[in-house]
């Protein structure tokens, strides 16, 4: 698979920029073309308030509105200028819930580009969950931290291997960054043993799998029952200057609000490089 349509959500936080920086970066890496897509969110407000709103102040709302889509546009345009990608890019607008909306687009895309929920800005707002995203839409989600610039994404990549399905597709999914990294490192924390585990050689056989596409990979396995799987993921992150984390999401649960792993949940949370999810 060839990563060639690429989808970025361009909200009203102060951290749009650098979503957008990332995106245009990898558009231009693989020759993708880049959609920006910017969803106003309904404002609700209780009966008895919407029918006492005087015009000028719905009018006040609707200037308001549009003056954000007008910002995330000429923060999109002039990215995607400066880029040289105005013959491959677009920019997208529309209404209702943040999540909802942003999944349908998606579904047309290779990869979605989403920022991490930030729990101590706009949380009045709605926004994009990246988690109900990689439900809904059945595409790869890449979720960006909301704190920090990211100027590369891919060139050093970590993934999280536990010889899962969701693993396995996220490894697919993120194969056209793998191709073009430098160096790919599989991490397998605690590998469970035996035929129905990942072996005598954690990581070995998925390794030579992706070495056959040409990727420049080596296997690690860390045995530690004592370990927090999520601090050792970052923190072995960190240690190789990884710009990004590969891993699966979700168990074999059937109930959605059951299936968000703890691992999951954890790198959600605390992320420091981008993390790129596979359901």
């Amino acid at each position: 698979m060839a990563l060639k349509d690429i989808l970025v959500i361009v909200d009203d936080g102060p951290y749009a920029a650098a979503r957008v920086d990332l995106a245009v970066w990898l558009a231009q890496r693989h020759d993708a073309h880049l959609t920006g897509l910017h969803i106003t969110a309904p404002v609700t407000l209780p009966g008895y308030v919407e029918v006492g709103l005087p015009e000028s102040v719905r009018t006040q709302q609707r200037r308001y509105a549009l003056d954000l889509v007008d910002h995330a546009h000429a923060l999109f345009d002039e990215r995607a200028r400066r880029a040289g990608l105005t013959d491959r890019s677009e920019w997208r607008t529309a209404d209702g819930n943040p999540t909802d909306v942003a999944a349908v687009h998606a579904r047309y895309a290779d990869l979605v580009i989403v920022g991490q929920v930030d729990p101590h800005h706009g949380a009045e707002n709605p926004v994009v969950h990246p988690e109900d995203l990689l439900f809904d839409s059945g595409r790869p989600v890449l979720v960006v931290p909301f704190a920090g610039t990211f100027p590369t994404v891919g060139k050093r990549v970590l993934i999280g291997w536990n010889a899962s399905r969701e693993a396995a597709r996220a490894i697919g999914d993120a194969r056209p960054m793998l191709e073009t990294a430098k160096k790919v490192t599989v991490l397998a924390v605690n590998p469970r043993p035996g035929a129905a585990g990942l072996g005598d050689e954690p990581g070995a056989d998925i390794a030579r799998h992706l070495a056959r596409h040409g990727v420049t990979v080596e296997a690690r396995h860390i045995l530690n029952e004592e370990i927090d799987i999520g601090s050792t993921f970052l923190n072995q992150a960190a240690d190789h200057a990884c710009d990004l984390i590969v891993m699966g999401a979700y168990g074999r649960s059937r109930l959605r609000d059951l299936v968000l792993g703890s691992l999951t949940r954890f790198i959600l949370n605390h992320m420091t490089v981008p993390v790129l999810l596979s359901h």
